[in-house]
């Protein structure tokens, strides 16, 4: 029974020495994507919409500060195209503040929509 199992136990023990030296050598290699620690440039979507089932238009920020550059991209299933490139001016790389909640929050104006007059109750 043993002598049919030894080859597919050093066959595993082969394979899973093999993924630990893979894994073990990306780590020591600089510049290789998914390194931890590493990373290429900042990269934002700034929008998308969709054309049809399979076809979208994308526009991104690339880079930050004075370097920023926004890329509009057109994305198929086969093919990436750049429609348009330009460099981002400095106020638009700064994200826009978060905009001020509803006065009285959702019950508020709910109770403001349903009200038909200054004298009447909700309906």
């Amino acid at each position: 029974m043993w002598q049919n199992a030894w080859p597919a136990l050093v066959l595993l023990a082969l394979m899973v020495g093999i993924a630990w030296a893979l894994k073990w050598a990306r780590g020591r290699m600089p510049g290789l994507p998914g390194v931890p620690g590493q990373s290429g440039p900042f990269v934002k979507v700034l929008g998308s919409v969709s054309l049809g089932p399979q076809q979208r238009v994308v526009t991104l920020q690339v880079g930050r500060g004075e370097d920023a550059t926004c890329l509009v991209l057109g994305v198929a299933p086969g093919s990436i195209n750049t429609l348009h490139e330009t460099a981002l001016p400095a106020e638009a790389a700064t994200p826009p503040a978060a905009p001020a909640p509803f006065a009285g929050g959702f019950a508020a104006r709910l109770a403001q929509h349903l009200v038909k007059g200054p004298g009447d109750a909700p309906r």
